[in-house]
């Protein structure tokens, strides 16, 4: 926790610096974890912005995956009164809504969420096409029978599949449901192993060895945030690992049916464009990032003692080496 207080701290310091700059626009970002996928996220919403000649100044919070912080960080972000919030990943998007029944001053200014699995269910919007209120943004949602049909590909005889996930990320428990339904009519049994910090992660997965016959890994922050110590375990049990996040293949796992994640970012900053030159975020929709893209990692499925069909080398759009 001191770690996190730190942290923040600093970022609260360094994100003062040079503020209020005439005709610049302020943005707060309230990021979850520091791992490629949320970065990338982060990255394109700030090039799509640049390249779409808006004079943007952050200030930039993190909160280290830690909960708690995410809510002290929407309380900073009140404080500053920004012309526009960007929340990555959904506790973030979360605590940041929550605060806007706190603060009578952040009424009036627009937020967008991205990277959120499930706006929904995690209460961010009551409507896709007609949010209301001053919320709305880029959903990461994903079809989890296509992800089920992918990894029979690699184990056609798979019956019992790990699900490793932090019970309080929304976006994780709307997962592991669709995920369930799409196994359970494909006669695969899904077995879930919850974590509450990247700490948890190596006893979570371990737990799993010998249980089942691979290991997957939703967009979960928690548990993406310590990705390698997973395929450590894969990797010396023989225990294939999967993911839905294709910047998490190349730290060692097998394959990814993903969304390209700077894209993602770049979608919410098309958005965000829109909303600062006068559309409101009540009447602006809901979206949703379509294309997925199939990535393969050959010499980790090596590594796991998986032999990866021919074809699935042919149907790949990413070959990592």
């Amino acid at each position: 926790m001191k770690r996190c207080l730190c942290i923040f701290a600093v970022l609260l310091v360094l994100g003062t610096a040079g503020l209020a700059h005439a005709g610049k626009v302020l943005i707060d970002v309230s990021q979850f974890v520091e791992h490629p996928a949320l970065d990338a996220v982060l990255k394109g919403f700030q090039d799509e912005l640049k390249d779409g000649g808006i004079d943007a100044e952050y200030k930039i919070y993190n909160s280290q995956g830690n909960m708690s912080m995410a809510y002290q960080i929407a309380t900073q972000v009140a404080a500053d009164k920004p012309d526009m919030i960007v929340a990555i990943a959904t506790p973030n998007a979360q605590a940041l809504v929550k605060q806007y029944d706190k603060t009578a001053d952040l009424k009036g200014t627009p937020m967008l969420f991205t990277a959120i699995t499930d706006p929904l269910l995690a209460g961010l919007v009551t409507n896709y096409e007609h949010p209301g209120g001053d919320v709305t943004g880029v959903s990461n949602q994903m079809p989890m029978d296509k992800h089920v049909e992918m990894l029979l590909k690699f184990l056609p005889n798979m019956k019992r599949l790990g699900f490793l996930y932090n019970a309080g990320e929304m976006n994780s428990v709307s997962n592991l449901k669709r995920m369930t339904i799409a196994a359970k009519e494909r006669g695969i049994e899904i077995v879930p192993v919850t974590v509450t910090s990247s700490a948890d992660v190596q006893q979570a997965a371990s737990s799993l060895v010998g249980n089942v016959d691979a290991i997957y890994i939703p967009t979960d922050n928690t548990v993406v945030s310590a990705m390698e110590v997973v395929v450590k375990v894969g990797q010396r049990s023989k225990t294939p690992v999967f993911v839905a996040d294709v910047d998490s293949v190349t730290r060692g796992a097998i394959a990814a049916l993903g969304f390209d994640y700077y894209l993602h970012g770049r979608q919410t900053g098309a958005m965000a464009i829109r909303i600062l030159k006068g559309a409101k975020p009540g009447d602006t929709p809901v979206e949703f990032q379509k294309k997925l893209s199939f990535h393969i990692y050959p010499a980790a499925a090596e590594k796991m003692g998986v032999e990866i069909p021919p074809a699935l080398i042919q149907e790949a759009d990413v070959i990592h080496k």
